[in-house]
């Protein structure tokens, strides 16, 4: 059986935080699908498209990970790919009590999914897409926190 994991997030933007994440935990899974979420309580402000072509062009030459985008219940999606794990990052303290409650709650849902957090490189510490976008939307500088395949293309 296939270790599968999923990876669900926004990513918008995709920043070198998720890009460590997703690079760490390649010898942990067989393959790895990056879950590109659409919350429809959030107005991106990427494209999914978007966001889903910067991922297949950072992991063209990693065949073990996807992208993909789906809505609604992440654990559903996880069941429509055969996925038994969910991966998180992890920076603060208060990620992983926000992350916890989460696990919790899919696990209930689906005991047969477990989630593993991965903590992020203290390099990345401070890179959080959210401060990305407001970088990008006052028209700062934010390469310093986006692979070069997001740098470039906006």
């Amino acid at each position: 059986m296939q270790r599968i994991c999923l990876f669900p997030g926004t990513f918008d933007p995709l920043t070198l935080g998720h890009v460590d994440i997703i690079t760490r935990a390649l010898p942990l899974f067989d393959k790895i699908v990056v879950g590109i979420g659409i919350n429809t309580s959030k107005a991106p402000m990427f494209s999914a498209e978007k966001r889903l072509s910067w991922l297949k062009e950072i992991f063209k030459n990693q065949p073990t990970v996807e992208g993909a985008v789906y809505e609604g219940l992440t654990v559903n999606f996880c069941r429509t790919i055969n996925a038994k794990f969910i991966l998180r990052g992890i920076r603060y303290v208060s990620d992983f009590e926000y992350e916890k409650t989460i696990a919790d709650a899919n696990r209930t849902l689906d005991k047969s999914i477990e989630t593993i957090f991965l903590t992020g490189e203290p390099k990345y510490t401070s890179v959080a897409s959210t401060i990305v976008r407001d970088i990008i939307k006052n028209g700062g500088d934010a390469s310093h926190f986006l692979p070069p395949e997001v740098a470039n293309s906006l």
